[in-house]
């Protein structure tokens, strides 16, 4: 059953609307490294699009009814947006699920230190990611510090052509042949991830700082541009991601290359979809994207979180229609695609593939039945029903779309929030689009799988 190329299949018109959405999600891409810079984002697009805060307008009076577009935040990290629909929340929802949190280096809260003249900042690294391609790139620091009096500062270094980078050394080949000999999960330690920040010490220092000339000198820099000190990394986030833009991939601009893309390319596609069907449904849509999936989907703006239940909640009293018993009808009447990436087949490692049961760039949208490890453990495995509820849609909207499998049995595996959602009793099953190098600092995407995506993603809002 193998699947055509989309490329294939498609008109002038066709090319030209999948170049502007592969436009618009590069924009995205640039504007969102982080989540808190995600949800920033997401925001400015829905309000252009017509939706409201849902707490702005109930604290302002307002009531909410068919036809309405709000959406929720919680602690600037995860969003929820509904467009309501003609039918009683009660009946369930048409839900798109994503992730926008994507692995990275995190700075610590204590630190800055010298050594050697050379100034750092220590980082625990979050996710899953190869240490070692971490290194020898340029780095950009994203995120906030928040001072004790409760004002936040942004901050964003190494994207603008103006700015410096961060870096992290490597050991240069002449000197490595034991470095060499380790494993590649060893030949980068986490501990030694740590971001060279400056060589340049400061004049005319006290004798009991002339040790740390240089690290007195960054922060020098750091308090004269943003107004904070060495304690106020006691309550900062801070991350280390890949600095410059998301760029068009081959000779033929058939690719994205860019940081994040797992799982933005799918929160981005999830958002667009629903942002652009503007008549009333008949049944309620929503958009949900979600923090912490890299690392379980746990804390409170994780899909694990009542985040999501509890803006059910509020959105059904807001509505007249509440009761415990109602909000539970609503959840586990709900249908929802867990739209996250597929590990797409990469020849150069086809050792690690079954053909016949892989994510190939260009084909489509991808279905997984079921992802986890070894014994599928970890996994949703949706109903063979829900499966041929969801090729009908795609197939009636001329989704190209294709399944897979997360590789060979027992190589390793994976899980999404699919299963955490199950658990309301809502049919769901993981969809999204083929990724190579998944998690690296930069991967790579097909436009026409992120095409196809948002083409599948509406199909699905429209008739699940």
């Amino acid at each position: 059953m193998e699947r055509r190329n989309a490329w294939l299949a498609y008109t002038e018109a066709e090319e030209k609307e999948l170049e502007e959405t592969a436009a618009k999600y590069r924009y995205f891409l640039d504007q969102g490294k982080t989540e808190r810079e995600c949800v920033t984002q997401i925001i400015r697009e829905a309000e252009a699009a017509g939706y409201e805060s849902l707490e702005k307008k109930l604290a302002e009076g307002g009531s909410v009814k068919a036809g309405d577009k709000v959406y929720t935040v919680g602690m600037k990290k995860i969003i929820a947006l509904y467009h309501i629909g003609q039918e009683p929340l009660e009946k369930g929802m048409n839900i798109l699920c994503a992730h926008i949190d994507s692995p990275r280096l995190d700075i610590k809260q204590n630190p800055l230190y010298e050594d050697t003249d050379l100034a750092y900042l220590d980082t625990h690294y979050y996710g899953g990611v190869k240490k070692y391609q971490w290194v020898a790139l340029p780095l950009a620091m994203h995120g906030v510090v928040v001072r004790k009096d409760g004002t936040v500062v942004d901050i964003k270094i190494g994207e603008d052509e103006s700015d410096p980078v961060l870096y992290i050394t490597d050991l240069l080949i002449h000197l490595s042949a034991k470095q060499l000999q380790k494993t590649a999960a060893e030949v980068i330690e986490g501990e030694n991830l740590d971001i060279l920040i400056g060589t340049k010490p400061l004049k005319d220092l006290p004798d009991d700082k002339k040790k740390e000339a240089v690290k007195e000198n960054v922060l020098k820099l750091l308090n004269e541009k943003y107004g904070i000190d060495e304690e106020d990394f006691l309550s900062a986030e801070l991350e280390i991601v890949p600095a410059g833009k998301a760029r068009e991939g081959g000779l033929d601009r058939s690719m994205i290359i860019a940081y994040g893309q797992d799982d933005r390319v799918c929160a981005y596609t999830s958002l667009l979809a629903q942002l652009e069907l503007e008549d009333t449904p008949m049944r309620t849509h929503c958009c949900l994207l979600v923090d912490k999936e890299e690392i379980g989907s746990v804390g409170a703006t994780g899909m694990q979180s009542r985040f999501f239940e509890n803006s059910v909640a509020e959105l059904m009293e807001a509505l007249g229609q509440y009761s415990e018993l109602k909000v539970r009808r609503a959840l586990s009447r709900s249908s929802m695609l867990s739209s996250d990436v597929s590990a797409g087949y990469d020849p150069a490692y086809a050792e690690a593939f079954e053909k016949k049961n892989s994510a190939y760039l260009g084909r489509g949208i991808v279905l997984n039945k079921f992802t986890g490890a070894r014994g599928k453990s970890g996994s949703n495995d949706a109903n063979a029903e829900y499966v041929a509820r969801v090729r009908k849609i795609f197939d009636d909207h001329n989704v190209a779309f294709q399944t897979a499998e997360l590789g060979k049995v027992d190589f390793g595996g994976g899980g999404t929030i699919a299963y955490i959602a199950a658990l309301y009793e809502m049919e769901v099953i993981d969809s999204g689009v083929a990724v190579l190098s998944m998690h690296a600092p930069w991967e790579a995407t097909s436009k026409a799988d992120v095409y196809e995506a948002k083409k599948a993603y509406k199909a699905f809002l429209l008739d699940a």
